[in-house]
């Protein structure tokens, strides 16, 4: 074969790796989906963004919740029997308002069971769609986050504590930042508001579900703040840490971009508990 035949084989391989790779992973995927739903006998959607090397240059693209992931997840709603419960496997750090909304809403007016997976992280948005869950499932060390909205780059809350302060001291206040103030108090409020929606549509009195919107959108935490399982479950959120196997199974089909050395090592098996070796004896 002569070297440039070789190179041509190469190019052509490289070009279908990616691919095949991708085909392998989506067929595992959608095998794994199958099994769980006919152990739970429910339908399992999957929310999952992380950064995945789809092309053959492999740049890994930021993901998170986007009107294209509201229109799919409406679809395997309306595709589903409103006696059918619902899984949702959710992994994301959040993304836009008016799309986690449709989806809440699609949860919460389905009429059976919705339980809501979170085996890492359910940030932001994703925490507006475990509000709308009637059980959320979190892995012990797993987190969701707090619900206050961001106007630009800044939390809403801010924006309206800095207006404040500054009139307070009698110092003037652009007409920018009033605007921006404006629509940071209108945005603080309807967040707000749909937590509160969505928690009493699931059952809550009229109390404990402006109690919980209120911790969840008041400014209290930093945008990124991680709410642990324990902090969850005080809120009064119905968190349960029974993670299912084959939820962290389905995350290992969603692998991040391979670079050269992993920066986390250790082998992939469990461990039992067992004695400790002894040590030799000495002579």
């Amino acid at each position: 074969m002569h070297v440039t035949d070789l190179i041509w084989v190469f190019l052509l391989f490289a070009t279908l790796q990616p691919m095949v790779r991708q085909r392998l992973l989506d067929a595992g995927r959608a095998r794994l989906l199958r099994d769980f739903e006919r152990q739970r006998g429910s339908r399992v959607i999957a929310l999952v963004h992380r950064q995945e090397v789809m092309s053959l240059l492999g740049f890994p693209l930021a993901r998170f919740i986007t009107i294209e992931d509201s229109e799919a997840v409406l679809r395997a709603v309306q595709l589903t029997d409103p006696d059918v419960p619902i899984d949702l496997i959710l992994h994301t750090p959040g993304g836009l308002v008016l799309a986690a909304e449709q989806i809440a809403n699609a949860l919460v007016a389905h009429r059976a069971r919705v339980t809501v997976f979170v085996p890492h992280y359910a940030m932001s948005g994703g925490t507006l769609l475990a509000l709308a869950s009637d059980a959320i499932v979190m892995a012990p060390h797993a987190v969701l986050g707090p619900l206050d909205p961001q106007v630009g780059e800044w939390p809403a809350v801010s924006i309206l504590g800095a207006v404040a302060r500054k009139e307070a001291r009698g110092h003037e206040v652009d007409d920018e930042t009033l605007i921006l103030a404006d629509v940071a108090a209108k945005a603080q409020q309807q967040v707000h508001a749909l937590a509160e929606r969505l928690l009493r549509r699931n059952g809550y009195d009229v109390e404990r579900a402006q109690r919980v919107a209120g911790a969840l959108t008041d400014g209290r935490w930093t945008h990124d703040y991680p709410i642990t399982v324990e902090e969850a479950q005080d809120l009064g959120l119905p968190v349960t840490v029974d993670m299912p196997d084959e939820v962290f199974r389905l995350m290992q089909l969603f692998p991040q971009p391979t670079a050269r050395r992993p920066s986390v090592e250790y082998v992939p098996l469990p461990y039992p508990a067992r004695p400790r070796d002894r040590p030799p004896a000495s002579r």
